[in-house]
Order: structure tokens, then C-alpha cells, then sequence
């Protein structure tokens, strides 16, 4: 079923598993303790950009896919299908979902590192959002230096994000082509993430090989930073 650009699909679009999960994942933070707990994809069989309905049907979710994920489902509640993409100095790009609530900007994302899960909505711009990233990005190799916003809808026109069969790489070459925003950060703040980085093990970003369920079912809160700890980011 082709969806128009600028219109979100109406329930009959889905079908009755993804109702029932969409009507069960209601705000945020549904969907950030949904992803958390959802295997990551470490793609085994080749590379992958499944839409909504194959996440759902595959039970398992990378960064980008999980973006998509909580884009198609909290579109049904009202908020704009709006993607932040992270780009780092050593390729490895992070994207993750944005949304406003009572003007602050908030986000639900899928990593392999959980200092890269989503962020409660206590920032007051895109921006400081993504700052609040930049030290748990840096290891050995990278930091971030850029990231952008986007609209799925502005941006994707026609294209079938939501409930396509196929891999949907027309999102990922988009979002690649977006023009990026500078992140400056002094330097001095490198050695010292760096030196934490060190000693709890190199951050192993979307090149890791492991999540972490465990950690995530005993705390699935641990993952949301708090306002007070990102207050200085205001």
C-alpha cells in the first residue's frame, strides 16, 4: 500500500500485532524500554535496513532500524517521524529518534553502547541533544563532528519507510547526503573522556559485537539521562 509523504498511515494500514504493539507503546518512553529490550541486529547474514513491519516481524533492531521503529509507532501518537543522525570522525554513525515534549527535546534510540540509548526530554535544542552524545562517543578512533535533523515525511516523500518488504536504503543514502551541522567541543575534553573510556574498556559503539540484556533488564532506566546529570548542557 503506497503512503503519501505527507500523511500518516491510518490504523487499517497495520496489521492487527502491529495495532496491538502500537497501541501498547504509547509514549517515548514505551518505546526506548521496547528497544532496550529488543535483541540488537548484528546482521549474521549480510547487511540490513528493515522498515517498521520487518522489525516487528524479525523481533531485532539496529540503530537505524530501531530509529525507524519508534518513527512509524509514535507517529500514530502524534509526534512528527523525526530522525537526528550523528556523524563521527571514524564513520561510525549513530541515528536515533527526536521528539519535543513541553518544548524540550528528548530521544529513543537503539546502540549496542548503552550511552547511546535515548535521552529524557530535558534539552532545550537539537543541539544540546546531540552534545549530550559527544562524550560517550569518544574512544580510541572517534568523536563527533557533525549531525542533522530530518523530517521522514519531508525528506521521503512516497517512499514506503513504514511497511516495505525490502531493505529500505533510500533512508540510509538520504540521510548521507543531508547536510551535517559542526559539533565544536574543546579539545581538552577528548584525553579525559578518552582516559574513561580506557578504564572501563574501549566504547564499543555500532562496531561492538555484544549488547547488554542483561543490564537492561535490571535497570532499563539506567539508559535515560537525567536532567540533573545533562543540566549543564542547557
Amino acid at each position: 500500500m503506497a503512503i503519501l509523504g505527507d500523511v500518516k498511515p491510518s490504523g487499517h494500514s497495520f496489521t492487527p500485532t502491529e495495532r496491538r504493539l502500537i497501541k501498547r507503546l504509547r509514549t517515548p518512553h514505551a518505546v526506548q524500554l521496547f528497544l532496550n529490550r529488543l535483541p540488537y541486529n548484528t546482521e549474521p547474514n549480510g547487511d540490513t535496513l528493515r522498515s517498521f513491519r520487518q522489525v516487528v516481524r524479525h523481533k531485532t533492531a539496529h540503530c537505524l532500524e530501531g530509529a525507524l521503529f519508534a518513527a512509524c509507532v509514535l507517529e500514530q501518537h502524534g509526534y512528527p517521524p523525526l530522525l537526528l543522525g550523528l556523524e563521527s570522525v571514524d564513520l561510525l554513525d549513530h541515528v536515533i529518534f527526536v521528539y519535543r515534549h513541553r518544548g524540550r527535546w528528548g530521544s529513543v534510540a537503539r546502540s549496542r553502547d548503552p550511552g547511546l540509548h535515548g535521552r529524557k526530554p530535558v534539552f532545550r535544542s537539537p543541539r544540546a541533544l546531540a552534545l549530550s552524545y559527544c562524550d560517550p562517543y569518544i574512544d580510541y578512533t572517534g568523536r563527533v563532528k557533525g549531525y542533522s535533523v530530518v523530517d521522514l515525511n519531508e525528506a521521503m516523500g512516497s517512499y514506503d519507510w513504514r511497511f516495505s518488504k525490502r531493505n529500505v536504503w533510500a533512508v540510509e543514502n538520504m540521510l548521507l547526503k543531508v547536510k551535517q551541522l559542526p559539533v565544536r567541543r574543546s579539545l581538552k575534553r577528548q584525553p579525559r573522556a578518552q582516559a574513561l573510556s580506557g578504564a572501563h574498556g574501549q566504547i564499543q559503539k555500532e562496531a561492538a559485537v555484544l549488547s547488554r540484556p542483561r543490564e537492561v533488564e535490571a535497570d532499563p532506566e539506567a539508559f535515560f539521562v537525567t536532567e540533573q546529570a545533562q543540566a549543564v548542557l542547557d
